[in-house]
């Protein structure tokens, strides 16, 4: 599922990798307010509009779980991955009803399920504010003060487009400081799930299947969006295509890839080979084996911690792919004469060197610094209840100060969202909850060492276990009505407060507040300014037709429905059920490789031929699952779960050679909805034009 892994050598014939010139490939994460109408119009002979785009960005949605979405009906139903809304399915479950397990279908409106705490988000407005957010820092600040005075206008600029509109406003870094947009969002919070298939089809396959091609998922979930208690009727939805996609045909991907780093200087991406990633990759290796062992006691276990589970194996798989994309000296070839070529240019120009010349260097030596405190930065205690404690810590801290003084996340543009997480009612187990503050601490006291006054204040003079038992058994945050009470509070709760958890937070809080100060003036000042003149640099030399690294907000990608080569083979672009069934056969009794019941028993009911997963060359990363697939007339024939194992370069480098990304097709969804789940109702729903 849309997470990072590669093992075998990354590809070798990469495009341009920032600011490319795009003759040759559909490489980009396009914003929608400068798309790359002229090479689509002379490569494929179309032209999206300006209603096409609006209709397509304004259909398209993100979650607050951290995937994409699509508005596909009248009533406010919307489309995504399972994967995205496993979360809220696992929060539905008990022992006794697994969701995940058995699927979910809302035969009528009263079925649905309410999601507390999900929030959706739909772009309706775009402004550039640039100069405004530039304009804050004067010419002779620090680079430390001039990050503070930027950082304290885009609040600013939150604060008074949210009063002004009512909208859910945020300014968007772009070009890493380059330029600064302002993303002006409807937010929906009343969300139902109406249908889910199993677990066992959606990541069918299972780890041994991730991230390979052919595939064989039915990767769908579908909410409904309500506005005044009522089904929203948006003003632009997704219409379904009659006849789904074509190899060869032009396809859309509008979704929210998460981050790429391909505008990274090659001192930066010599950091994250050399440092960051290996270890990340250690933490999740080590992770992973815990909750193994975890999962391993009983099947209750099992339930409760498979979506960490899932989560930290994509997470591993997905750094081991960046990790080899850096490795590549293909890749990092291309990265230095790509980096050399444009040095030299600016070199060659007296007012570009003195302007824009010590970038590089800048970058460099504030990567050198941050090498000395990153690791301590990171550590420290997991789970959801120490997240919650350390939240109702700094809100009695942050609160009291002027919205644009205060940590950016609790900043008033960022409080409803913060609190609708802070006070979600999802169960909280708390053998997982002692497993993952007891895995935090433990290795906080590998890395730092167990005599670090850190990590001694940590522990409060006990083993990682029993400080992770007497936290967990004896907090109240697991109450929300708890919760909201110290929250109301304000300081003088957190002051007189008994409760383990709160004073735990409260302990850590003023080092962790000192790396995170440090972090902002030394490293990431240092790299704004730097990247932002990098930034000037290429729009003066290659001038601005380029898109930005991807940030988590809404883009556009394309690329024409198309199979590859590997080892020789033809993989073709389209697989279908007959091809699911026959891998079923071949791995029966394998784990991840199990079909539900229904599958088979209702076999002879299906179209074996119906198209069910399919591959293109579009660019897209973690965070655009659950995108829709659109044609030239913005109709849906697919909806994006995944990235071939070539694709795992994608967040360095872009590359068509082999790279795909891979969705379900919109035929074999309504094939399943109509003749395995008995959901003609919702098939009839999404068809309706």
């Amino acid at each position: 599922m849309f997470m990072r892994f590669v093992s075998r050598p990354a590809v070798a014939a990469l495009a341009a990798v920032m600011f490319a010139n795009l003759a040759a490939a559909d490489e980009g994460m396009w914003l929608y307010t400068k798309p790359p109408t002229k090479y689509l119009k002379e490569k494929y002979g179309f032209e999206p509009t300006p209603t096409w785009l609006e209709h397509v960005q304004k259909s398209s949605v993100r979650f607050n779980t951290g995937g994409s979405g699509s508005l596909v009906s009248a009533s406010g139903l919307v489309m995504t991955n399972h994967h995205v809304g496993s979360d809220n399915l696992e929060k539905f479950s008990t022992p006794e009803k697994n969701l995940l397990k058995t699927g979910f279908y809302a035969k009528t409106a009263a079925d649905e399920l309410k999601c507390e705490d999900l929030e959706l988000n739909i772009l309706w407005k775009i402004d550039d504010v640039t100069e405004r957010v530039k304009g804050a820092a004067a010419k002779d600040m620090s680079p430390a003060d001039a990050n503070t005075a930027r950082r304290k206008m885009m609040l600013t600029i939150e604060k008074e487009c949210e009063d002004a509109t009512k909208l859910d406003c945020q300014v968007v870094t772009l070009y890493k400081g380059g330029r600064y947009h302002l993303y002006q969002y409807k937010r929906y919070t009343d969300v139902r799930l109406v249908m889910a298939p199993e677990q066992d089809i959606a990541f069918f396959g299972g780890d041994t299947d991730n991230f390979e091609y052919p595939r064989f998922d039915l990767d769908m979930c579908f909410f409904r969006v309500y506005e005044d208690g009522k089904p929203l009727k948006p003003e632009h939805y997704l219409k379904w295509s009659q006849n789904g996609a074509a190899d060869g045909d032009l396809v859309f991907v509008s979704g929210h890839p998460g981050r790429t780093q391909r505008q990274n200087t090659v001192e930066h991406l010599k950091y994250l080979r050399d440092f960051e990633m290996p270890l990340s990759l250690q933490r999740l290796w080590r992770r992973e084996v815990q909750l193994a062992t975890f999962m391993a006691r009983n099947e209750e276990f099992e339930r409760i911690a498979s979506g960490d589970f899932f989560g930290v194996q994509n997470g591993r798989k997905a750094r081991t792919g960046m990790l080899a994309g850096i490795q590549d000296p293909a890749v990092m070839a291309r990265k230095i004469a790509d980096e050399k070529k444009l040095r030299a240019a600016v070199d060659a120009n007296p007012d570009y060197k003195g302007q824009w010349g010590d970038a590089w260097d800048q970058i460099a030596k504030a990567l050198t610094s941050y090498r000395t405190f990153a690791l301590r930065r990171q550590v420290g205690p997991n789970g959801d209840l120490f997240g919650i404690a350390r939240d109702l810590v700094r809100l009695a801290d942050e609160l009291p100060k002027p919205s644009p003084e205060r940590l950016r996340e609790y900043a008033d543009s960022n409080l409803d969202s913060l609190y609708l997480d802070l006070y979600s009612p999802k169960p909280i187990y708390d053998d997982l909850e002692i497993n993952r503050i007891a895995s935090g601490l433990s290795y906080m006291a590998e890395m730092l060492g167990y005599d670090d006054p850190y990590v001694q204040k940590a522990l409060g003079g006990m083993s990682p276990q029993a400080r992770a038992e007497m936290l967990v058994r004896g907090t109240k945050l697991k109450d929300v009505e708890v919760r909201k009470k110290i929250a109301a509070g304000g300081t003088e709760a957190i002051a007189t407060s008994t409760d383990p958890m709160i004073k735990l937070a409260k302990d850590l809080d003023p080092e962790a507040r000192a790396l995170r100060k440090r972090y902002e003036d030394e490293i990431e000042s240092a790299e704004r300014e730097a990247y932002a003149k990098i930034a000037a640099a290429q729009f003066a030399i290659n001038g601005e037709d380029a898109y930005p690294d991807a940030t988590f907000t809404l883009r556009l990608a394309f690329g024409p429905v198309k199979g590859y080569k590997e080892t020789g083979k033809d993989v073709p672009a389209f697989t279908d059920f007959a091809g699911m069934y026959q891998r079923a056969t071949e791995r029966k009794g394998q784990k991840g490789f199990e079909l539900p019941k229904v599958w088979w028993d209702r076999k002879d009911k299906l179209d074996l031929k119906t198209p069910y997963n399919f591959v293109c060359t579009a660019d897209i990363i973690g965070g655009n699952s659950g995108s829709p697939v659109v044609n030239t007339k913005g109709e849906v024939v697919g909806l994006i779960f995944d990235g071939n194992i070539q694709s795992l370069v994608l967040d360095i480098a872009y590359t068509e050679d082999q790279a795909r990304a891979v969705s379900v097709d919109s035929r074999a969804m309504i094939e399943a909805m109509k003749k395995i789940y008995d959901a003609g109702p919702l098939a009839e729903e999404i068809l309706k034009r």
